[in-house]
């Protein structure tokens, strides 16, 4: 019979792991209250209970969130993202190399979601300029960003990996001790993609032939317009006419919208809210047929086929592609609550969201990171979404500037931290910090600016869950995971061991926050390499190798749910693309790691 710390902590880790992968609690929410029960029931001293917010992991977490900003707020990641674009070409090979590349290289000094956002809309304007489809890309994008984070300590998993081996008085990782296996990591991951990965993905959708408008006809296939547009024609006597679009109810009762009025032979694409309705107007309609067909009730003769040619854009309105990014303050509200027709003037026309469309209610449903909004209305109005952080536009844009006269200086910050980091100058943590006040003080950033770019979620999530791995140390927890896995492994030697370590940190990734797993992982990983002789370095870096091996479904990371929407994917997709690369990646790891890493 286990002893009664060991069965509370046990149980109290089942049941955060059951809440996060199952999304029933907010993950961060989950995390504080690990902390808090670990300190109540006095596994974890009151000294421990909340240290997480002071160890130097949650630090460097920060200081990586506001230097990054300070490179999108002068303009430093544009023109990285501008740079890939003039590089790209037309060969789809060479777009996939330039865009992997790009995505792992942001992401060794970035948060892998922050260097997707970066990379996302100069990706999404080459694919138009060359006439590929996005969905050939956007997954190499987020594998990019995650192979890049198996090539620094600036990934949240690695850099709490680093913290458990500094509770147990061993020495951290440095700035560059992933980069012998991360960098062949990177190497094979993007060969692998441009030669085998880009023939798994999905073609895309064919232009509609019905909607040829010159940048809505493929986005309006993707979202699956055609199977809910219809056609409303007011009649004699509808009690509609000599009202404006507004005062009719269409979209607030209905909860469809109207994308186009068609009056004597003229189409005007996403008409003005106070667009007064006339005798025989025909309306382009999308939305459900059975909310459609209640516009019967109101005097409009609806048309369950479209059968005139239907224009979504002209020259003075557009349709485009956004999406909610990370640290957005609209997650969790709607549309509607953000009086966001009023505040833009833009109709939202659909949404994607776990690979499928939503076209009815768009402006009622509470949005979540990774969201893809199609919008339409006119294109002066369009472009303000580029200075809104709450949006994120799926369209390169050279005219928006931000603080680029100090880019300069905020390269050469984000390159003195990384430079002082890397020769060990100081610690990590303290150097980038460092790097994060200096953005501050040169006014690269303001202070609100600082606070803002700080992803407070996953700053909360790592602080409550460190003092788990405490816990699993003081009750001989992690001791007693360990043996059993040694029992079954260690006969066959430290290299089996590893591997058998890294395949069960790689299923947990799947399922939990890669940003929980090493929390619980790596303290098995000390306790076995202590009992088997093996270099607990080197088993740390397994599990941390291990949390970036996110490539068999979407949930596996937040930025495979950030490119699902705009690349059209399905968790079929990342199945049949993501395992041949595992498995590659698996090899690749275990051929490299001995070489540098006592096993």
């Amino acid at each position: 019979m286990l002893p009664f710390p060991m069965l509370l902590l046990l149980a109290i880790l089942a049941v955060a792991i059951f809440l996060i992968a199952t999304e029933r609690v907010r993950p961060d929410l989950v995390a504080l209250l690990v902390a808090l029960m670990l300190g109540v029931s006095g596994l974890v001293t009151p000294q421990d209970t909340f240290s997480g917010l002071s160890r130097s992991a949650v630090i460097t977490l920060i200081a990586i969130f506001i230097l990054t900003h300070g490179l999108f707020r002068t303009g430093v990641t544009k023109t990285i993202g501008l740079y890939m674009f003039r590089l790209s070409g037309s060969s789809l090979r060479r777009m996939t190399i330039v865009s992997m590349l790009g995505a792992a290289l942001l992401s060794l000094v970035m948060n892998n979601i922050a260097a997707a956002a970066v990379i996302l809309p100069a990706v999404m304007e080459m694919s138009r300029r060359a006439r590929h489809s996005p969905s050939k890309l956007l997954m190499g994008v987020a594998f990019g960003t995650l192979l890049g984070g198996m090539a620094t300590l600036l990934t949240t998993s690695n850099i709490i990996v680093s913290s458990a081996l500094r509770d147990q008085n061993l020495e951290p990782f440095h700035l560059l001790d992933f980069a012998p296996v991360g960098v062949p990591v990177v190497l094979v991951g993007i060969v692998y993609m441009v030669f085998i990965g880009q023939r798994l993905l999905p073609a895309g959708n064919p232009i509609v032939k019905s909607l040829p408008d010159d940048d809505g006809g493929q986005l309006a296939e993707l979202y699956a317009l055609p199977e809910r547009l219809h056609e409303g024609r007011v009649l004699r006597g509808s009690p509609l006419i000599g009202m404006t679009l507004t005062q009719s109810g269409i979209g607030a009762d209905l909860g469809v919208a109207v994308l186009s009025i068609a009056r004597n032979g003229h189409d005007t694409p996403a008409p003005a809210r106070d667009e007064l309705l006339r005798l025989n107007d025909v309306l382009l309609i999308i939305g459900r047929p059975e909310r459609v067909a209640q516009l019967r009730e109101r005097g409009i003769e609806v048309r369950t086929e479209v059968h005139r040619h239907a224009r979504l854009s002209s020259d003075k309105i557009g349709i485009v592609e956004v999406m909610v990014p990370p640290r957005s303050s609209i997650i969790g509200r709607s549309l509607k609550d953000i009086r966001f027709r009023e505040k833009y003037g833009l109709t939202a026309v659909a949404l994607w969201r776990e690979a499928r469309s939503m076209r009815t209610d768009v402006g009622t449903l509470a949005l979540q990171v990774g969201d893809a909004l199609l919008m339409q209305g006119p294109r002066e109005r369009i472009s303000l979404l580029h200075s809104d952080a709450d949006f994120l536009l799926l369209r390169l844009d050279t005219s928006v500037v931000q603080r680029t006269d100090r880019a300069k200086l905020a390269a050469l910050i984000m390159l003195a931290s990384l430079a002082v980091a890397a020769f060990n100058l100081l610690p990590t943590a303290e150097a980038m910090m460092g790097g994060a006040l200096l953005m501050v003080l040169t006014g690269c950033l303001s202070m609100d600016d600082a606070y803002r770019a700080i992803e407070w979620r996953s700053v909360f999530l790592v602080a409550g869950m460190l003092p788990l791995g405490i816990a699993m140390t003081n009750t001989g927890t992690a001791a007693l995971l360990a043996g059993g896995l040694t029992d079954l492994l260690a006969g066959f030697g430290g290299t089996v061991l590893a591997m058998g370590l890294f395949l069960l940190t790689m299923v947990l990734v799947q399922f939990m926050s890669g940003q929980v797993a090493p929390v619980v992982l790596a303290p098995i990983a000390l306790s076995a390499a202590h009992s088997t002789g093996a270099d607990p370095r080197a088993m740390a870096m397994v599990v941390a190798l291990a949390c970036s091996m996110a490539f068999l479904s979407p949930v596996g990371h937040p930025v495979n749910v950030f490119v699902m929407a705009p690349g059209g994917y399905t968790f079929k997709d990342f199945l049949k693309v993501g395992l041949p690369l595992t498995i590659l990646l698996f090899i690749t790891i275990f051929l490299v790691l001995p070489l540098f890493w006592r096993l």
